[in-house]
């Protein structure tokens, strides 16, 4: 049987493998799943070779609010933008 994505946001930090000025690329992105699986979905959406880490910072409920405005599906991710 499925495992359920859950109703949760879940941020991920990812890192690129291609350094730029002798530091890496990070980016965030938020997945549409539990912290279990999020890692997973975000790596998915990814170039290979990049590696991944969750945020821990719990949200805001205006950072929750602004993040249902995406509107994304259970296991869907997104890149968020600064």
């Amino acid at each position: 049987m499925a495992e359920s994505f859950g109703n949760a946001f879940t941020i991920v930090e990812v890192t690129a493998d291609d350094w730029a000025a002798g530091r890496p690329r990070k980016e965030l992105w938020v997945a549409a799943a539990k912290p279990s699986q999020a890692l997973t979905v975000v790596l998915a959406a990814v170039p290979e070779g990049w590696t991944g880490e969750l945020v821990i910072d719990r949200l805001t409920h205006q950072q929750k609010a602004s993040l249902e405005k995406l509107d994304l599906k259970p296991g869907e991710v997104c890149k968020l933008t600064k």
